[in-house]
């Protein structure tokens, strides 16, 4: 809900964003290893069982348990390796040595690991009790044919990629790559490399949002830095919004007179929101162009930069048919020092967790947390995430803190 000065609550930007957003329907067919990260457009039905057979989990010896009842040793009748199945008669009152992998001969009720086997003139004795269908991989035990190995959404990673191989499958449907036009806005910006004139500052938000798309597995439309003039601003937004799925813009967002952001915004789409109850990234923006979606970050690095994280990952998650969970794990730690806060905004403070010498979480601060202070992203591993209402924090309060995923190396 708003407060009664008018700034948005995170979780309601967020559910208001999120409601708005529908998955793109387009999509390409692409081999096994052009998936990592891709996001799966349709269920995908195993065509297999896995494991396609009975096999032995053990390098040991097949058996049948009426042989054992007797107590003497078993004859070895043949081999079982991987690949080359034993196929040949298998005798009353002997066993079949087997290594891991090989199919299970006809017949066979259990392997026993060599571990727990004596060999002797007579055979191989087995020293510990054995059970039916001990160290045998059933057909289909991990994988049945017929059932959904992924559901359409799932996210392809290293842990997914493989099983697709174990499958046959050599070819994936998946959801196109979202487009995402970037660009900042100021005549204060420079590019890095060229030399800064009397009141100009670096543009770094524009290389860590692109930076972080491209982590993400976006593809990036990076526009540059557009000046403070209505008429280049609005054609910018014209030729983002033919070109992409998302439009970012970084600063222009605020209330100065140069801030023509809004302005063409009203004219071209709609904004459904201008300012949350958050510190960093107060001034955020979201709203939809003719054939885009919006969302303007503010030109403080921090600000911009956490707003993407807070916020916009979310969203393109949605965008691109992500159906994994976006709110990220919050867990308690203990503060080693004073936190400074305010009453009136949800503060994601940076800082540093930690295990303390008696086992416990606890957490200490970057230091500085003024929104132009980007270091504090390298020199920390977590948000320190400080209640709406909440003021100062003394030393050896608990806080909810917030692990920095991926993008920061988390």
């Amino acid at each position: 809900m708003e407060s009664s000065h008018g700034l948005m609550s995170l979780d309601t930007a967020l559910s208001q964003m999120l409601s708005r957003i529908t998955p793109l329907n387009d999509r390409e067919t692409l081999p096994l290893t052009a998936c990592f990260g891709r996001v799966v457009a349709q269920d995908i039905i195993s065509p297999l069982n896995v494991p396609g057979f009975d096999n032995s989990a053990m390098d040991g010896y097949a058996v049948r348990l009426a042989d054992l009842r007797s107590g003497t040793p078993l004859p070895v009748a043949g081999k079982a390796f991987a690949g080359q199945p034993f196929d040949g008669e298998w005798p009353t009152g002997t066993c079949v040595r087997i290594m891991t992998g090989a199919p299970i001969p006809a017949g066979c009720d259990a392997v026993v690991m060599q571990e727990q086997t004596e060999q002797s003139d007579a055979g191989i004795r087995f020293t510990a009790n054995v059970r039916e269908n001990q160290n045998i991989r059933r057909a289909g035990e991990d994988i049945q044919q017929g059932a959904c190995v992924f559901p359409a959404g799932t996210k392809l990673t290293a842990a997914e990629l493989p099983v697709l191989a174990s499958l046959g499958i050599a070819d994936i449907p998946v959801v196109r790559k979202v487009r995402v036009a970037l660009f900042s806005t100021g005549d204060e910006l420079q590019r890095p490399g060229q030399p800064l004139a009397e009141g100009q500052i670096y543009d770094t938000n524009r290389l860590s949002v692109h930076l972080m798309l491209a982590q993400l597995g976006y593809e990036v439309i990076n526009l540059g830095i557009i000046p403070d003039d209505p008429q280049k601003l609005r054609e910018t937004f014209i030729a983002a919004d033919s070109q992409a799925d998302v439009v970012l813009s970084s600063g222009g967002v605020s209330v100065g007179e140069a801030d023509y952001t809004k302005t063409i915004l009203d004219e071209l789409g709609e904004i459904a929101f201008w300012k949350l109850a958050i510190k960093p990234g107060k001034p955020f923006a979201f709203g939809k162009l003719r054939h885009s979606w919006f969302c303007g970050l503010p030109g403080n690095p921090v600000s911009a930069t956490l707003t993407f994280y807070q916020l916009v990952q979310p969203l393109l998650a949605k965008l691109s048919g992500d159906t994994a969970p976006v709110q990220p794990l919050r867990f308690r730690a203990r503060a080693t020092e004073r936190l400074k806060k305010s009453p009136g905004r949800l503060d994601f403070q940076r800082g540093v967790v930690s295990r303390g010498e008696d086992g416990t979480l606890e957490v200490r601060s970057t230091g500085h947390q003024g929104s132009h202070i980007f270091s504090s992203f390298s020199q920390g591993n977590c948000f320190v995430v400080l209640e709406r209402e909440r003021g100062n924090v003394e030393a050896g309060e608990w806080v909810d803190v917030e692990m920095f995923n991926h993008l920061f190396g988390g």
